[in-house]
């Protein structure tokens, strides 16, 4: 027999048991492609969850840290001739400047006294009641307090324009929400004939304890609310700023200053509640 037509016992065996193996691996091989084929759908769930979290958490974080950073907006807001003008130049400067009534709004940045020297941009906003309610909707989403600034000296004649303008603020749907500080300043304490703070506040809460009961009468027969607005204080008890939910205070101050023009302002009140923001 030639020896090209031989063949080689143990190269055959050697096949033999290279099948052999891959016939017993076969049953594996096939259950482990199975496996990851079932749980490939799985993993890409997982997947597209993780990211889904991860962009709900970055949208979150971003909507939080820009709703408590954009708010550094101290608002200067009151009615015509309670001395705003005269206090926003004074809280800037320190010095006297005479005024005229403001028909558009005016900004600069104050830095608050205090050891943080925060720096917040102090806004004055027009008085007329024509003009308002525009510069509050531009303003409102971004005031960290509101300074509304009442004259004392001819406060009982006001009390009822001044009552329903503080109304307006603090019914307003965003402010509420925001709850900014709302400081009143009870202006031009200077002149002999003005009312103390405490006193204003008394009345104010009669004031708008009596709107309340007529604005919530209008929208129920309204059959709904309007503008936005929201319910001032508690049901069932008669209205106090403590039942706010924004900190309200009455401070005393005097623009012009005990002394007329040559003189300092009175102002220490106010520059430290704006220095606690």
């Amino acid at each position: 027999m030639d020896v090209d037509s031989r063949t080689d016992p143990s190269g055959a065996m050697e096949e033999k048991e290279e099948s052999d193996m891959l016939s017993t691996l076969q049953p594996y091989i096939e259950g482990l492609r199975r496996e990851l084929e079932y749980q490939e759908p799985r993993l890409i769930i997982g997947l597209v969850v993780a990211l889904a979290v991860v962009v709900i958490t970055v949208v979150f974080l971003k909507y939080f840290l820009t709703s408590k950073t954009v708010r550094t907006a101290v608002l200067l807001v009151g009615l015509c001739d309670s001395g705003k003008t005269l206090l926003f130049v004074r809280l800037l400067s320190g010095k006297f400047k005479r005024t005229q009534t403001s028909i558009t709004d005016s900004s600069a940045p104050y830095k608050a006294k205090n050891d943080k020297a925060n720096t917040w941009t102090l806004i004055d906003l027009p008085g007329h009641d024509s003009l308002r309610s525009q510069y509050m909707e531009k303003f409102k989403s971004a005031a960290r307090a509101i300074v509304f600034v009442v004259d004392s000296a001819i406060f009982q004649k006001e009390v009822r324009d001044v009552a329903e303008f503080l109304y307006f603020l603090l019914t307003d749907a965003v402010v509420s929400r925001n709850a900014p500080t709302v400081l009143v300043a009870c202006n031009k304490q200077d002149i002999p004939m003005a009312k103390s703070a405490k006193l204003i506040q008394q009345q104010l809460e009669k004031e708008m304890n009596t709107l309340r009961v007529t604005r919530s009468a209008v929208l129920s027969a309204q059959d709904g609310s309007v503008g936005g607005s929201v319910f001032l204080g508690k049901k069932g008890k008669d209205f106090e700023f403590s039942q706010l939910p924004m900190k309200v205070e009455f401070l005393e101050v005097s623009a012009r200053g005990s002394k007329g023009e040559e003189g300092e302002a009175s102002l220490e009140s106010l520059e430290k509640s704006l220095a606690r923001l």
